[in-house]
């Protein structure tokens, strides 16, 4: 539990949001409940501190502390209240990218790289625990792919963007259930394009 958290689900006041490249907002992703918190607010949509502390295990507390820090960087904001209660709703566009004039923003990238590489290690590793209580038409539609080849850093960035927009089509669930297929599950998907490093 972090001591400075504000009792709550009170709001902040409304902050413009950083440039994408700015380290400090980008290290503000750097912690595995904030991570935690943006799939949770990504997966069902509007959710309150006090929701999101009973969804976590942690404290409310220190869920709002959290969820203000994510705010104030920009990737969250007020959602419309409900009665007494202050949800957050999750800011869908929230890139986070190294810029070269700003060396700092390297660091702040890698940082918050290797927490997601590890927390969807760490989520695959569940899911193939799971497979055995699996239905096998979610078994096999479910994959994972690894390719090599060779391609310049132009490719590289083309295929980066394409691989961004390969999950376009579902837009708009997490928000609203009505657009929710018959049968449909939350799902996920990770994928990372790199140059190998040299030797």
């Amino acid at each position: 539990m972090d001591p400075s958290a504000p009792a709550g689900d009170t709001q902040p006041a409304a902050t413009a949001p950083r440039a994408e490249s700015d380290p400090a907002r980008i290290r503000a992703l750097a912690h595995p409940l904030r991570l935690r918190l943006l799939d949770l607010l990504d997966a069902e949509g509007d959710l309150t501190a006090t929701q999101c502390a009973a969804r976590t295990g942690e404290s409310v507390a220190s869920c709002s502390f959290h969820l203000h820090t994510l705010a104030r960087h920009g990737y969250l904001e007020a959602a419309p209240p409900r009665g007494r209660e202050r949800p957050w709703r999750s800011v869908r566009e929230r890139p986070s990218r190294y810029d070269p004039a700003l060396p700092g923003s390297l660091r702040a990238v890698a940082e918050v790289a290797r927490l997601t590489v590890d927390k969807e290690a760490d989520r695959l590793h569940r899911w193939l625990d799971a497979a055995p209580r699996e239905a096998d038409e979610w078994l096999l539609a479910s994959g994972l792919h690894s390719s090599s080849f060779w391609a310049t850093s132009e490719e590289l960035r083309a295929l980066s963007a394409e691989v961004a927009r390969l999950t376009d089509r579902f837009a708009g669930r997490s928000d609203d259930p009505a657009l929710r297929p018959p049968g449909a599950r939350h799902a996920r998907f990770f994928g990372a394009v790199s140059a190998e490093p040299e030797p």
